[in-house]
């Protein structure tokens, strides 16, 4: 893979796939019982296994194949975390909603507890791909996997200070709870300075792009290039009238009979209500 505009589409198609095959499973999951999330976590080790095995294969590998190797690589291991989160299997020790009217400090407590312990596991897998490539030819895998943390991050905190859009729908039935912990408002402060960090991070890898001397690194800056231009739609359609949802919503599994819909505590208008069982 040696053009950067083939690049720039497979990062647009490994976005949209993979999210929507995640989503596709925990919902699938949510309809066959608790017991299915553990097996889907547990069925997707290779996922998080290989994904580790291609990352230390490529750290030495400065060619077009080695950048995009890379790049898949850390959205394999990523993938496998985000199952897990949205399995309920690693999220937090939180897992009641949070009370209506509850002051700021005490929504960012619970908000935190909430998803405490994927966000450690976020955390410890960024330091260990760091230490695997220190010194490395090849840092791809490590900057998609930061890019992907830090817009995480930042996404988490509009959606904890208010946004005008939040697709409730998509949240399995683990996580059911998290909602109460967002704030659907007009804007909030924090939300300027995501888009400019996002913008300007995007600007980053352009110039590297530019600038780039090799094969590799025309690809390696293209897939970060994009993969960050993706992050920053992504917080776009927080605020801007789009049926993002679409995307997606055709891939989940068709709601069965049993299961009816109920509003969820603590989002006024919810977007879309959640599902739970009778």
């Amino acid at each position: 893979m040696n053009t950067p505009w083939i690049a720039a589409v497979a990062a647009l198609f490994l976005w949209w796939f993979s999210t929507g095959i995640i989503l596709w499973r925990v919902k699938r999951a949510d309809q066959e019982g608790r017991d299915a999330h553990l097996w889907s976590v547990i069925l997707g080790l290779p996922l998080l296994l290989g994904g580790f095995v291609a990352l230390r294969h490529t750290l030495q590998d400065g060619t077009a194949t080695g950048a995009f190797t890379a790049f898949v690589a850390a959205l394999a291991i990523w993938g496998w975390l985000e199952l897990a989160f949205l399995s309920g299997i690693v999220a937090g020790p939180n897992t009641t909603p949070c009370p209506p009217y509850a002051p700021l400090w005490e929504r960012f407590l619970r908000a935190v507890g909430t998803i405490l312990w994927h966000e450690l596991a976020l955390m410890g897998t960024l330091g260990v791909i760091a230490q695997i490539s220190e010194g490395a030819t090849n840092r791809f895998a490590l900057w998609t996997f930061a890019i992907l943390f830090f817009a995480r991050i930042s996404a988490k905190l509009n959606l904890f200070f208010g946004v005008p859009r939040i697709h409730t729908e998509f949240l399995p039935r683990p996580l059911a709870h998290l909602s109460s912990h967002f704030r659907r408002a007009p804007m909030n402060a924090f939300f300027p300075a995501s888009i400019t960090a996002l913008s300007f991070a995007s600007a980053c890898f352009l110039e590297r792009l530019w600038t780039a001397q090799t094969d590799g690194q025309v690809i390696g800056y293209t897939l970060l290039s994009a993969l960050t231009l993706l992050a920053l739609l992504e917080h776009w359609f927080m605020v801007v009238p789009l049926p993002d949802e679409k995307l997606w919503r055709w891939m989940l599994p068709a709601q069965r009979p049993d299961v009816t819909t109920a509003k969820t505590p603590g989002l006024t208008r919810p977007d879309q209500p959640l599902t739970v069982r009778k």
